[in-house]
């Protein structure tokens, strides 16, 4: 008996028990599915953050100085001076001055932090202006009271309405808006929709604050060791120690994030491959059934000449086609159930072809592994003794 035979004759035998066929694919199913799911998830989620992180500046280094007191202190000027001797190496350097505030119009206001920065804060965040301008040099160097603010401020304090040119309070201080942010979630008080962003030095006088944070850019992906390496060096030859400062960039934040993320996509695929199991274990049961119920046929097929072989080909390619059936209608549904569950969470949906081409493997490989034994036992049935079961 050929394969094209051996696969006809599989059809029609799931075709005859049409419940059990699909009891027996279950678990295959929804193991297939919970892995697609899984893995195209975690792929989505991983994009996602990604994305979000490249959003906050993809050669972004975050510069943390607690100091010493005295006259071993760093100040915007040195590092914007490193900045300026160093073109190839750092791209920009702003300070970051966070000042508890309340932004207020007429009868409105809105509890946030405000943030002190450069003219360059924009180029390091990579963020881009929705309407006005950026803060300028003659803002930081004259202590304006300008400012730039996120769309949530603008739908909170302005009714959603042009703000540009208009007057808010930041803790009882007037300040003009000159611009405003482009909205990047859905103008919602997180992140930096709700965003107000005065000059540093403006923000000394009002939070009377130190400045501790400096924001820097890499001037390419490829300089950010060289960036950091150099941040540290002028760094220790301030303090001598680097019990002081701290050095963050996104690139190491990005790939921790990633090795988190794989470390559970791990965890998670493993307790999917359980259905897997229990799926396979399925198959083998209905596979030993199939051939207790069909031994007057074996001994019929051996009596007329079918050899141990195409007994057992037949028996296996059975339970290879069951696997296989249910490997593309896990795939089907799993690729469904990704797509809804990455639109509930909100995110944009990835789907993870790998898993796809894994999942299927493994259930062709399950219908092999454990179709194997059972077709084992139909091809070394005694012809004379199975014609005599009844």
């Amino acid at each position: 008996m050929n394969l094209q035979q051996s696969f006809r004759l599989a059809l029609k035998s799931l075709g005859a028990s049409k419940l059990r066929s699909f009891l027996t694919m279950l678990g295959i199913i929804i193991g297939v599915a919970a892995v697609i799911i899984i893995v195209s998830l975690m792929s989505s989620l991983t994009n996602y953050v990604i994305s979000t992180f490249e959003d906050m500046g993809a050669n972004l280094i975050t510069v943390s100085i607690s100091g010493r007191g005295g006259n071993r202190s760093v100040s915007p000027e040195e590092m914007q001076e490193l900045a300026l001797d160093n073109p190839d190496i750092i791209g920009y350097i702003s300070p970051s001055l966070s000042v508890p505030a309340t932004a207020k119009v007429g009868n409105t206001n809105v509890t946030l932090q405000a943030t002190g920065v450069n003219e360059y804060y924009d180029e390091i965040k990579q963020q881009t202006l929705q309407a006005g301008r950026s803060l300028f040099f003659t803002d930081i160097n004259e202590r304006s009271k300008n400012c730039v603010i996120g769309t949530y401020l603008v739908k909170e304090l302005f009714d959603g309405q042009n703000p540009l040119e208009q007057t808010l309070s930041v803790n009882g201080v007037a300040f003009t808006v000159v611009g405003v942010l482009e909205e990047t979630a859905n103008s919602s008080s997180f992140g930096s929709d709700n965003a107000l962003l005065i000059p540093y030095t403006t923000a000394k006088q009002i939070g009377r604050g130190n400045i501790s944070t400096y924001s820097v850019s890499a001037a390419t992906k490829d300089t950010i060791d060289a960036a950091n390496d150099l941040l540290e060096r002028f760094l220790l030859g301030k303090f001598d120690s680097d019990d002081y400062f701290t050095l963050i960039d996104q690139a190491a934040i990005i790939e921790e994030l990633n090795k988190l993320i794989g470390m559970m996509t791990t965890m998670l695929v493993g307790i999917a491959a359980v259905s897997l199991l229990v799926g396979g274990i399925g198959v083998m049961n209905i596979m030993l059934v199939s051939v207790t119920e069909r031994t007057r046929e074996i001994g019929i097929r051996k009596s007329l000449g079918a050899t141990p072989w195409d007994i057992l080909g037949q028996f296996l390619v059975e339970a290879c086609v069951t696997s296989g059936i249910g490997g593309i209608i896990g795939i089907g549904l799993g690729i469904g159930g990704a797509s809804i569950a990455a639109n509930l969470i909100g995110i944009p949906f990835t789907l993870s072809v790998p898993s796809i081409l894994v999942a299927f493997s493994v259930s062709a490989a399950i219908g092999i592994g454990f179709g194997y034994f059972p077709a084992r036992k139909a091809s070394r049935l005694n012809p004379i003794d199975a014609l005599r079961y009844e």
